[in-house]
């Protein structure tokens, strides 16, 4: 892991709230490591969805497009 950086965000109050009673709780070691790791949550996310992104068209370019009825049949099973 690479060095810490400071950095100044506007959240929202709700937010900081759950975060400061995370802390409180003991769930987290400061609201710096609870917004580490929603950060790394979302990063860890946003890199999945790209993949599973780049997987269909991959995918639909060999097999074609994934019709709206193929998806529902899926989602029943």
């Amino acid at each position: 892991m690479t060095g810490k950086e400071r950095l100044s965000a506007s959240v929202d109050a709700d937010l900081v709230a759950v975060a400061q009673d995370a802390v409180a709780q003991g769930r987290a070691e400061s609201v710096s490591a609870w917004v580490n790791d929603a950060l790394r949550l979302k990063a860890d996310r946003d890199r999945r969805l790209a993949a599973l992104d780049d997987y269909i068209a991959s995918y639909e370019a060999e097999h074609g497009e994934i019709s709206e009825q193929e998806m529902a049949e899926a989602a029943r099973r």
